[in-house]
């Protein structure tokens, strides 16, 4: 009896290790915003954004319903990149459905007037309930078993480069947008490092800000999964900076009329060492010349989607993309 005990013990705790064996990121669908959730080989989790407000509740049920697939019974880290509605507007609703620990954000909201505080409160409302951690560039959100690095946050950047920045960057040719002052270049930036996978995040980072963190030098070094900054909009992703990242794969979280601009997915698709693209949603501006195949789009239409695209990342930096829609896979070795 005594053996049998001790096999059934092994075999369970074989399990829960094989178990906790990858990072996983889910994108989940909350069409045209940005919810991200990571759940650490540890088995704490954090949710980028929480995506919009309103639709009866759509955006905060798609991601309680990622979390309980991913086994989860609380988020530990809700990070706020920025204050704005397809960002910040989905948390409160959320937070009155599933636990949340912590807040994390760049501090008050830098926007004001009537709409930005109407905006705001709510979100201030939430983050009482949980424990609030104000970030900026040089720290880590604690996460066990994997490294969450912020690089950039209430437009700051790093002031020193992440171990694997390369140095002179030779992309950098001097070209430059309009400065933005909205929320959109305060967004907070994370690096998640797991091992020998990494995986950015820049939120709505505007084109002359990301412009810091990759020139004169660049600040972060290469990647293997890249979310597009602001949705794959042409006021963000200089090429200067998506391709020092020389990302593996890239995933768009765009929306079917919002973001997955042809001149911002062309600079993703030409991205040097690019071996896999996915989007959310089918981008009507986009059209036939400038969407990727269907076997790699979670949503194809307004009327059916709510579909999600999963990455599941070992140690050695191989990943596993799924389609959720389509249940359609590949893998990435190292």
């Amino acid at each position: 009896m005594r053996f049998v005990l001790t096999a059934v013990a092994a075999f369970a705790l074989a399990i829960a290790a094989n178990a906790a064996s990858t990072l996983d990121i889910y994108f989940v669908d909350v069409e045209g915003g940005q919810a991200t959730l990571i759940v650490s080989p540890s088995g704490e989790s954090m949710l980028v954004d929480a995506g919009w407000p309103g639709y009866d509740g759509r955006d905060a049920n798609r991601i309680a319903a990622a979390a309980r697939k991913a086994g989860l019974k609380q988020i530990d880290y809700m990070l706020v990149t920025h204050y704005h509605l397809d960002h910040v507007g989905g948390v409160p609703p959320l937070a009155e459905m599933f636990p949340i620990v912590h807040f994390v954000d760049h501090g008050p909201n830098t926007e004001t007037g009537p709409q930005a505080d109407k905006l705001a409160a709510p979100y201030y409302a939430a983050r009482e309930k949980g424990k609030h951690i104000v970030v900026r560039p040089g720290d880590a959100i604690p996460i066990k078993g994997i490294k969450v690095d912020v690089v950039s946050a209430r437009g700051d950047l790093l002031s020193k480069a992440l171990s694997k920045g390369k140095g002179r960057n030779a992309l950098c040719n001097g070209e430059r947008k309009r400065d933005d002052a909205s929320e959109n270049g305060k967004s907070i930036g994370v690096v998640v490092t797991y091992d020998n996978f990494r995986f950015v995040d820049l939120g709505d980072l505007t084109w002359n800000i990301e412009l810091g963190l990759a020139c004169p030098d660049d600040k972060l070094g290469p990647v293997d999964v890249y979310l597009t900054t602001h949705h794959g909009m042409d006021l963000s992703g200089p090429p200067a900076l998506v391709h020092a990242l020389r990302p593996r794969v890239a995933v768009m979280n765009n929306g079917e009329k919002k973001g997955g601009s042809p001149a911002a997915w062309q600079v993703v698709k030409d991205s040097p060492g690019l071996e896999g693209f996915w989007q959310l949603h089918y981008s009507l501006p986009g059209g036939n010349d400038h969407n990727v195949e269907e076997k790699y789009i979670a949503n194809m239409s307004a009327e059916n989607c709510g579909h999600g695209i999963k990455i599941s990342a070992q140690k050695s930096g191989a990943f596993t993309v799924t389609n959720e829609r389509t249940g359609h896979q590949e893998t990435y070795k190292r």
